[in-house]
């Protein structure tokens, strides 16, 4: 009975020195909510404001308050935004006056331009897809023009918002 008394005992020792209490480590991570920039545009421009920006970026200057009265009702005339948008631009192109790059400067270096009509059209830089997109589709397609781009970048979704 000794030795059972003595093998309790030192069980007992034994079980009580390799217990220990766990140890828990917490690590200092904030939370935070990661959204793309271009799901942060809400707000739509209204007609004035479409105008307005897409005159500045275009010829380079600000349209005057009679143009701009004017322009607005022939696109409200209209009727259909998307068509009246495209007509708008369409104008602007044939008036000759827009300040653009070249079609030789767009093709001599891609990427610059396609990050500056991002930034001129989106305020925002292209992703790295969006650059290889139209890397590829520019410098694979001849009949390409700068101004099929800012057409495209002009009456896309995103730039009907801010």
């Amino acid at each position: 009975m000794r030795n059972f008394n003595k093998i309790v005992i030192v069980g007992l020792v034994l079980l009580a020195m390799s217990c220990k209490k766990e140890k828990f480590s917490e690590f200092g991570v904030d939370e935070q909510l990661i959204q793309d920039e271009k799901t942060s545009k809400i707000k739509n421009k209204s007609e004035a404001e479409y105008i307005s920006i897409l005159y500045t970026n275009l010829y380079q200057k600000p349209i005057s308050p009679n143009q701009l009265f004017k322009t607005q009702n022939v696109l409200v005339s209209i009727g259909d935004r998307n068509v009246a948008n495209e007509m708008l631009l369409s104008n602007y192109f044939n008036t000759g006056l827009v300040q653009i790059p070249s079609n030789t400067d767009m093709r001599s270096n891609i990427d610059s331009f396609v990050e500056n009509s991002y930034k001129k059209f989106f305020l925002r830089y292209p992703s790295e897809a969006e650059k290889l997109f139209f890397k590829n589709y520019i410098g694979n397609n001849a009949k390409v023009s700068v101004e099929m781009v800012f057409t495209a970048m002009s009456v896309s979704n995103e730039y009907q918002y801010y």
